[in-house]
């Protein structure tokens, strides 16, 4: 099916970047502008454009940035290690998470979050995330406004999940590593971050990424989703006698 739909190969191949990016290979300033043009046609409530991005190239601002303190916090950590498998064979029985070989040991240690562990210092700065990205976008919303209706700005907030994928597709239709980084929103960073970037007080951080090409191009990343007999319920919730298996190797006209 997915030699006849690029589109959907696409999709299945998006994946986070987990590894170094090559500190050799810059992103040129055209692959940038393809990416932002797909953030900036990205649907958002209506159509307020609910965002901002500032793009960060410079190596010393990179630096600055990847020397700020930021610690992982234990509820990520005890969380984070709930979703880990030990091996291909347990993710592909789960369906969910993520293989547990694709993260610094000091992210699947238990007892990471300790403040006695010998990992505790692996954790510190938050160059050890930012996985050396030669290009970092920074999105910003304006918490002072929200979509029209919705309380708490949910559909804002679904507008943002837009421009990041949009991003992601784009930049995985080009080559591009990206790994989304959420440690700058709500954290004790962000403050720090916006001080580096000279971000205005009303705007808040809802996400960022790094760019790089992969410095090993040869990593597989093992990617697992539930079947749609697990998530899909049809014409009513438990009502799982759905045609889909079926419909799926049909061509879609």
């Amino acid at each position: 099916m997915d030699e006849n739909d690029p589109l959907m190969a696409l999709i299945r191949r998006r994946h986070s970047s987990r590894g170094e990016f090559n500190p050799d290979r810059n992103i040129s300033k055209p692959i940038l502008a393809r990416i932002l043009e797909a953030a900036r046609w990205a649907p958002t409530p209506n159509n307020m454009q609910n965002f901002q991005i500032v793009v960060v190239d410079d190596p010393k601002t990179l630096t600055l940035i990847g020397a700020l303190s930021a610690e992982m916090s234990e509820a990520y950590l005890k969380e984070n290690y709930a979703l880990l498998s030990a091996s291909e064979a347990e993710l592909r029985v789960k369906k969910i998470g993520t293989l547990a070989g694709i993260y610094p040991r000091a992210w699947v240690d238990p007892e990471a979050w300790n403040p006695t562990s010998d990992y505790r210092s692996q954790l510190t700065y938050l160059g050890k995330s930012l996985l050396q990205p030669k290009a970092l976008l920074v999105v910003l919303y304006d918490s002072g406004s929200r979509a029209p209706g919705s309380e708490g700005d949910t559909l804002g907030f679904m507008g943002l999940g837009c421009v990041m994928e949009n991003m992601w597709l784009t930049a995985e239709s080009l080559g591009v590593g990206m790994h989304v980084l959420t440690v700058f929103a709500d954290s004790d960073v962000e403050a720090e971050i916006c001080s580096v970037l000279k971000i205005e007080p009303q705007m808040k951080i809802a996400f960022a990424c790094g760019l790089g090409y992969p410095a090993d191009s040869t990593v597989d990343y093992v990617r697992v989703r539930r079947d749609l007999e697990d998530l899909v319920h049809y014409n009513a919730f438990r009502q799982k006698d759905i045609p889909w298996t079926l419909e799926l190797e049909k061509d879609v006209s």
